[in-house]
């Protein structure tokens, strides 16, 4: 092997490295298992835990990160020897995380690394979890997004982070399919499609004409036209121009009803998990119902960048991404802050082919 192999190797076996924080930090289960051959595996002993293979990986890793409030890695930079295709190593690790039961504490670890490479580059053949030092005296910090968790209180409504780069990226089409996978799975119908004008006109050949139909309050519907279509077009039985007309002092229970059972419900989601379950988010939960079962059907348009791994992070999403968006357009449309008083998810669909999600390659929405 020539000096510049050598250093090529190096560096492209540092940033693999480099890219399992990454991963890890951002909860990005499926990138992580993407990093090991495929029947790599990951061994952390003093849990215990190994997995073998892509796929025990990610749902393990899903599994765990599920327990975190928050966790922090940082990776120091170790051996490298390199063996023509093979290779070994170590990378120092520091790490502070808190578990939701409380569990808490700071680590300092090793990563004993077997490496290999592939028609895809360098990648983990084996990574193994030492610890060498554990504190679990409480930690004084906080996660930014804890402070906010409670979201009822104006305040927290309002003093609120750009939203995170990681809610915004249109997911990989391996993503895609694993969603639609698993959510067929559940007994939803789940279709991907290109982007939102193939889903408008998809709409069309999934509602009779005549049939009522409730709408969410939604920028995805809004901004592909699909709100217009159905609230203004006169194809439809449009329940939302009906609620709007109504006196809501003289006139909750009408709306109530009304909104509660219409034939169908066209919406969206504030996050859909590569797990197969769909998160919507309401201040006042008028729309929830229809969307939980209470309409005869359901179809559900979704932004390519509303996927997530995991529950964890759909409701990380909901808070510190999809919140601070709405508020803002709350603030500007009625002079009031919005919150995530009622949060509704959907981990399968009793009813088989009862609600259809309509999965799009491009960002829509927030």
């Amino acid at each position: 092997m020539n000096d510049f192999q050598a250093i090529a190797d190096r560096v492209e076996i540092e940033a693999l490295r480099g890219e399992f924080t990454d991963a890890a930090m951002m909860r990005d289960r499926p990138r992580l298992a993407s990093l090991f051959t495929p029947d790599g595996a990951l061994r952390m002993p003093n849990i215990p835990v190994e997995q073998i293979g892509r796929e025990e990986i990610r749902a393990g890793g899903e599994r765990l990160q599920s327990q975190w409030d928050f966790f922090v890695q940082t990776t120091h930079p170790g051996t490298i020897l390199l063996d023509g295709d093979t290779a070994t190593g170590r990378a120092y690790i520091q790490e502070l995380a808190r578990a939701l039961d409380g569990r808490q504490g700071l680590n300092y670890a090793v990563y004993h690394d077997r490496y290999q490479r592939t028609a895809e580059g360098w990648k983990f053949a084996e990574r193994v979890y030492e610890v060498r030092y554990l504190d679990t005296s409480p930690l004084a910090g906080t996660a930014p997004h804890a402070a906010q968790s409670s979201g009822t209180n104006t305040a927290n409504a309002t003093a609120t982070p750009a939203p995170a780069a990681s809610f915004t990226d249109p997911a990989t089409a391996e993503r895609l399919e694993r969603a639609a996978a698993a959510l067929r799975a559940g007994g939803f119908a789940a279709e991907i499609l290109d982007d939102a004008a193939e889903a408008r006109a998809r709409i069309k050949d999934l509602l009779p004409e005549g049939v009522s139909v409730l709408t969410g309050a939604s920028e995805t519907l809004r901004l592909s036209g699909i709100d217009e279509d159905i609230n203004a077009g006169g194809r439809y039985d449009a329940i939302r121009p009906r609620l709007l007309a109504i006196d809501r002092a003289t006139g909750a229970d009408e709306i109530r009803r009304l909104a509660a059972g219409p034939e169908f419900v066209v919406n969206s989601v504030a996050a859909v998990t590569e797990t197969g379950s769909l998160v919507l988010a309401s201040g006042s939960g008028s729309q929830l119902p229809a969307n939980a079962g209470g309409a005869a059907h359901a179809v559900w348009i979704v932004g390519a960048q509303k996927v997530v791994p995991d529950l964890s992070t759909a409701l990380r999403r909901v808070e510190e991404h999809a919140l601070p968006l709405e508020n803002a357009r709350a603030q500007a449309v009625y002079g009031m802050p919005s919150a995530v008083n009622r949060l509704l998810i959907l981990n399968a669909e009793p009813r088989p082919g009862r609600g259809t999600v309509l999965l799009l390659r491009e960002a829509i929405g927030y």
